[in-house]
């Protein structure tokens, strides 16, 4: 039973920054669409989770198949194996690796190794709502640094490090907003942030970089102690539904957080089809390939309606569908039952705005025809 307070009422149960958190809402499922606007699951097109639309690659599909055969036992703790491919491809030791529950897990491993109540945690407007959740939940002093052009103010946030501030978070490309930073600018910010803050460097969706874009994260952790990497399979390489990240960092903050993280945090299914999704160089390609076509198709009808976009270097694009703060949730709900789900963003502060994923050629058109009539 609860304790009883003075007054006879109950105490109430746990911190009351844990009871203040508002739980991540995740994009709706096709089916809970399908029950509710009673709609066929068949004519539904999601594109409301960054997913890719190819889902998984073949290559992954048959490792998963043969590692069902193995679930009567424990995975591998360590992921020898995946550490093993990762190693090889990142050019780093395996003891540089973790591998996590998606990259979420990550994230909050980070937050929760690095971090104690009171303590401060940086990061931007507008960036994904995991960061609050994971500084929330730990009783951190969150400190939001006002978005430049609905991205990183990498000057403003290196003026608001303080003595308490021990994590910094910064996505590149950033969600939900798309905007990039140039490694010009992400290498002058890591020289300035003092030795005892540790950056966490988000990269879920690296791999849709164009070439002109791509730099080398992992050769600044061989610099910057301090630097932790993160990425996930969940993106570009169809893995969402197994749920697995990794994290790169020197031992000492790799130590850390292996110290904290659940004994079988990543199952043996997932483990098997990332190793063979990383090698799966084809499959990446044809992703990104797609990518750009869709961006492209998008980017063209937001501007033939006249909408306003933010520049994505992500697979998705953000796009304001109206001038009024109801309009995100107007907007989606007219998409919504014409069976196209996209993720409104009125939970980051940008109530007249949707996120859209870019999905297959048929995808986006069916998008687009809904998007006119809904703006109708």
């Amino acid at each position: 039973m609860a304790e009883q307070g003075k007054q006879g009422g109950k105490v109430p149960f746990g911190p009351d920054y844990v009871r203040a958190i508002s739980p991540y809402i995740a994009g709706k499922p096709i089916s809970e669409v399908a029950r509710e606007f009673g709609l066929d699951e068949a004519g539904i097109v999601k594109l409301a989770s960054n997913e890719n639309p190819l889902g998984m690659p073949e290559s992954a599909k048959q490792a998963a198949a043969a590692a069902i055969a193995e679930l009567g036992r424990y995975p591998d703790s360590n992921g020898f194996e995946l550490k093993g491919a990762l190693s090889a491809k990142l050019g780093v030791p395996q003891d540089w690796l973790t591998l996590g529950n998606g990259s979420n897990d990550i994230l909050e491993l980070a937050a929760h190794a690095l971090v104690t109540p009171g303590q401060s945690v940086v990061y931007a407007e507008y960036s994904f709502a995991v960061y609050a959740l994971a500084t929330q939940e730990i009783g951190a002093r969150a400190i939001v640094v006002k978005a430049r052009d609905y991205g990183h103010d990498l000057d403003a946030m290196a003026a608001a490090i303080t003595s308490d501030t021990r994590l910094v978070f910064i996505a590149n490309p950033n969600n939900p907003t798309g905007t990039f930073v140039p490694a010009a600018a992400l290498e002058a910010f890591l020289a300035k942030v003092p030795a005892q803050v540790v950056v966490v460097l988000d990269e879920a969706y690296n791999e849709y970089l164009d070439d002109d874009q791509q730099y080398d994260s992992v050769a600044w952790v061989r610099r910057y102690p301090n630097l932790l990497v993160s990425r996930t399979f969940s993106k570009a390489y169809g893995l969402a539904g197994l749920r697995i990240g990794y994290a790169v960092a020197q031992p000492e903050l790799t130590d850390l957080l292996n110290r904290i993280r659940q004994p079988f945090n990543v199952n043996s299914v997932a483990q098997a089809a990332a190793v063979a999704a990383l090698g799966d160089t084809a499959f990446l390609q044809r992703s990104a390939e797609l990518n750009r076509a869709g961006k492209a198709q998008l980017v063209e009808a937001f501007s033939r309606l006249g909408l306003e976009f933010v520049p994505s270097s992500g697979n998705f694009v953000l796009v304001r569908v109206g001038d009024d703060d109801d309009a995100g949730a107007r907007v989606n709900v007219a998409l919504l039952k014409q069976g196209v789900i996209v993720r409104p963003v009125g939970n980051y502060g940008m109530p007249r705005w949707l996120r859209v994923t870019i999905g297959l050629p048929d995808e986006n058109t069916a998008f687009i025809a809904a998007l006119e009539r809904a703006l109708k």
